[in-house]
């Protein structure tokens, strides 16, 4: 039995504005009394959080922020610490995402960092990992996600410890964007090696409780298939979830 509950997080990226965020919110939280077993987590541009967090309300969506500093304050222009997303209302923060690593060129090092920060002020990470399709067609993709596994939880692995609350995020890079998405199958066997690790270098109970997300053009098309899997515990969802009922079909996906 599956102890895990699914969820749907949206990256809305560099997109919207703030009246259609919140008209996007008011569109979700309309139907969050329907959804059964399902978590729901948003995770707008910095500049729209504290209106999103207000059109939330009581509805039990999830904020989110798409990116923090390491640092909890100090002379960095720019730059957003944690301690600022806790004071909008954020619960959880993606670190690692492809676009963070390949365009703006943060380390697994940094992610690292970003993570133990953000465990100490108890914001929920969403760590991403991925590899592009250079990576896959070489035949490196088990040999780069356990290598960003190894660095970007260098702490956990360090502490021995990871909390089971940690949300990871398997992006294959080929398929961000892209209109790729890599079929439930390859997906799966993705996870399952992402499980196993955290089983190898934790322990069985926390790897059946940490929720491994898929966060590759994930559209209503095709998420039923991906959710079928034992290993898929939910999806971060790009441009699908920057209009109203392609989200929500997402997240009716037991329907």
């Amino acid at each position: 039995m599956n102890i895990r509950r699914s969820l749907i997080a949206g990256n809305w990226k560099m997109n919207l504005n703030i009246n259609k965020a919140v008209e996007l919110i008011n569109a979700i939280a309309a139907i969050m009394n329907e959804i059964d077993e399902v978590d729901v987590l948003v995770a707008p541009p910095f500049t729209m959080l504290p209106a999103v967090r207000k059109a939330i309300g009581s509805s039990g969506i999830f904020l989110g922020a798409q990116n923090m500093h390491q640092d909890m304050s100090g002379a960095l222009t720019g730059e957003i610490s944690g301690r600022m997303l806790q004071d909008v209302g954020c619960t959880h923060v993606i670190l690692g995402h492809s676009e963070r690593r390949g365009i703006f060129q943060e380390t697994d090092e940094i992610v690292n960092l970003k993570v133990k920060a953000a465990l100490v002020l108890g914001l929920i990470p969403i760590i991403c990992i991925g590899e592009t399709l250079e990576e896959r067609e070489a035949g490196k993709t088990f040999e780069v996600i356990k290598g960003q596994l190894n660095n970007s939880l260098q702490n956990f692995k360090a502490d021995q410890l990871m909390p089971p609350s940690t949300i990871l995020a398997y992006e294959p890079v080929w398929a961000i964007g892209t209109g790729h998405t890599a079929t439930p199958e390859q997906a799966q066997e993705i996870h399952q090696f992402i499980r196993k690790w955290v089983e190898d270098n934790f322990n069985i109970g926390t790897a059946n409780q940490i929720r491994i997300l898929y966060g590759g053009s994930a559209k209503p098309e095709n998420i039923s298939g991906l959710m079928a899997k034992p290993d898929i515990d939910g999806a971060l969802v790009g441009g699908a979830s920057l209009k109203g009922d392609p989200f929500i079909n997402l997240i009716r996906f037991k329907k």
